[in-house]
């Protein structure tokens, strides 16, 4: 069973500092439509594509991903999402948080139109708590972001609800859950994650972040970490949930100013400290995400030794040397990697968590590194394959030269 979509199975405590400010207060009815609340223009992104409804395999038209005019999602009422999941039965529940509950649920594929258990296409339904102190503020966010931003490793939008109080998210339903799930949460039924998968993943999220980054107004995603990167059924990676997601620096600044929001562990120094926040702030959190990936170790945890709480300041002395890097290397990999690819990793990771936003990589720099130690992976793997060929062809002639004689 997939999770989906923010669920608080933390590292790190959250981040809020600050009053909250800057609260939405338009009122929320029946049959609202989306242009009555985006507060996205259609130049707020720069150039886009079109606003032809967003369909399952937009992907396959668009690889490199496209930014539509505005927000076209489905307008989903309040009854027909209790349809889609039985009610919003205790059984359906994906996960929950804070925010709320996400439950399981089934719509027909080409209309969306609420089905029967087992009919159409599962969907994650993101149900908001009415109590939620920002819930509508990273609710218009989500929207605004993710009904507008379409790309192959962002997870997809599909629809929204907002009637009187209930504000609920429809998203494409991610079969193999939260990557923080299959790192972190042993004992289940997730097997653990081989070298090639983790590489896969890492690949997966930085395209999705770079994407984000090149746009001509840039998105700050703010809060990159392993649970808001989500596994589909081929453990394809899509970022999720953008309640947090700011638009970049303009007018020549180097950052923006902002209340401090995030996760404790993922959140960049210079953010935590000053409020400033950079298109690198979210080069940091990746950096710690590909920490965990290295180690198998959450980026905060009280359990570990003294000393060993902090993940980055913990390995930071192993990364940059190594003869000392497979001291830390996830015991669970067995080996089973290839040296050459997780030391250029593990440098990439020093990088990445610099305490200067100015020395990290782009996160184009960042995706391009994971390429050529994917490009390494299979040159070794093709060099493999041919030593064993030659081995077999060169034993089969031997035979045969004994079999004349």
């Amino acid at each position: 069973m997939g999770n989906c979509l923010g669920l608080q199975w933390k590292s790190g405590s959250s981040l809020t500092t600050g009053p909250i400010i800057g609260r939405l207060t338009s009122k929320a009815s029946t049959g609202t439509t989306m242009t009555e609340f985006s507060t996205i223009s259609s130049s707020t992104f720069g150039q886009s594509t079109g606003s032809s409804r967003l369909s399952m395999d937009d992907s396959l038209v668009y690889p490199e991903g496209r930014i539509l005019e505005s927000p076209n999602l489905k307008t989903f009422t309040f009854s027909e999402l209790k349809g889609a999941t039985r009610n919003f039965k205790p059984e359906t529940v994906l996960g929950e948080g804070g925010f709320g509950k996400v439950y399981k649920g089934w719509v027909e594929e080409k209309t969306l139109n609420p089905s029967k258990s087992g009919i159409g296409i599962m969907v994650a339904v993101k149900k908001l708590n009415p109590e939620s102190v920002q819930g509508l503020e990273e609710w218009q966010s989500e929207v605004n972001f993710l009904g507008r931003l379409s790309h192959p490793n962002l997870v997809k939008l599909l629809g929204y609800c907002w009637e009187d109080k209930e504000l609920l998210l429809v998203y494409e339903f991610m079969a193999k859950g939260s990557l923080e799930n299959h790192l972190f949460r042993r004992g289940t039924s997730n097997e653990t994650l081989s070298w090639d998968l983790r590489l896969k993943i890492l690949i997966g999220a930085a395209r999705g972040l770079a994407f984000l980054h090149s746009s001509e107004r840039q998105v700050i995603y703010r809060d990159f970490k392993a649970s808001n990167i989500l596994l589909d059924s081929n453990y394809n990676a899509k970022l999720s949930d953008f309640g947090l997601a700011k638009h970049g620096p303009d007018g020549g600044e180097s950052h923006v100013t902002t209340r401090v929001m995030g996760t404790f562990g993922y959140a960049a120094p210079e953010y935590v400290a000053t409020g400033h926040l950079y298109v690198k702030s979210d080069v940091y959190g990746f950096g710690v995400v590909l920490l965990e990936m290295l180690t198998g170790l959450r980026a905060l945890d009280p359990n570990r030794p003294q000393g060993q709480h902090n993940l980055v300041k913990y390995a930071k002395p192993f990364l940059a040397d190594r003869r000392k890097l497979a001291r830390i290397m996830d015991q669970r990999l067995e080996g089973q990697y290839n040296s050459k690819g997780a030391i250029k990793a593990a440098q990439l990771s020093l990088q990445c968590i610099n305490d200067e936003p100015k020395s990290r990589p782009s996160m184009k720099e960042v995706l391009e590194t994971l390429e050529q130690i994917e490009a390494m992976k299979r040159r070794l793997k093709d060099s493999r394959l041919s030593s064993n060929s030659l081995r077999r062809t060169g034993t089969g002639t031997s035979t045969r030269s004994q079999r004349e004689r």
